[in-house]
């Protein structure tokens, strides 16, 4: 389980149980329900080997300990059978996605966690060193925010020290101006916010493209320009790569792609 020390900060990500049907949706076509709600585990596999891995390199100053916020409610004992026992579980099932963040803030702190993280299960690459840097830039006195922008105009990541509910409200959720007003909102209370690097989502065919691209490209294991590798989703690496070599998932992916640039 996840350990609640006030050095420690506590993220969570969010995390949906993979049914058919109910579960990366968008993703149909190119895969199957059955296939989508299978890359969904993986990716929620491979986001909790990512916190652990920032666990393990974290400073003891800046110490991290590694949640699941899960939802719907009744649904722990599949997150119990998926996930490592090293990541604690917070029931997350609020019918609000920002009552949801939200609500996931406050059990972390109230935990005894010094600061508390939620965090996307779409971005299984996210570089480690940005969860580290996180802890770190938390652990630091004084009360501020850290924001990770997604590329899409939300956010993968927010972490803060105090539950400011201002910065949950009036949101445009599953929209591009998700991190815009999140920001709006820090000004309105003088937070002072720490902004990552941006980086994608796999909700739709173009970013599980750049995901395919990014898992076994001729540059998947170099080092970014600013030092920070993205994580080697093994999981999600696994799954992809027997879809494309058993399920013909590299001709439906670019059949989809033609479809969507004949629309254009």
């Amino acid at each position: 389980m996840a350990s609640a020390t006030p050095q420690a900060c506590g993220i969570a990500f969010m995390a949906k149980a993979s049914v058919p049907g109910r579960t990366k949706t968008r993703l149909v076509p190119p895969l199957s329900f059955e296939e989508a709600a299978a890359l969904n585990t993986a990716f929620l596999k491979d986001v909790a080997h990512n916190l652990l891995m920032a666990a393990s390199h974290a400073s003891p100053e800046a110490g991290i300990a590694g949640y699941a916020a899960y939802c719907p409610a009744g649904s722990e004992d599949f997150f119990n059978r998926t996930l490592p026992t090293e990541i604690g579980l917070i029931e997350a099932s609020l019918p609000n996605f920002g009552d949801c963040l939200l609500h996931t803030i406050e059990i972390i702190l109230a935990r005894g966690h010094g600061s508390a993280v939620v965090l996307n299960s779409d971005s299984p690459t996210l570089p480690t060193a940005l969860l580290i840097e996180t802890a770190a830039v938390l652990a630091q006195p004084g009360d501020r925010a850290v924001l990770g922008p997604s590329t899409d105009g939300g956010y993968y990541l927010l972490g803060l020290k105090a539950p400011h509910r201002r910065l949950f409200a009036d949101i445009a959720w599953s929209t591009e101006h998700v991190a815009e007003q999140t920001l709006e909102r820090a000004r309105e209370i003088g937070l002072e916010v720490h902004t990552l690097p941006a980086w994608y989502d796999v909700d739709d065919v173009d970013t599980l493209r750049r995901l395919h691209t990014e898992l076994f490209g001729d540059d998947s294991r170099s080092q970014r320009s600013d030092g920070r590798r993205p994580h080697h989703a093994i999981a999600t690496a696994e799954l992809i790569s027997s879809l494309w070599r058993e399920g013909g998932f590299g001709l439906r992916l670019e059949g989809d792609m033609s479809i969507e640039r004949m629309r254009a």
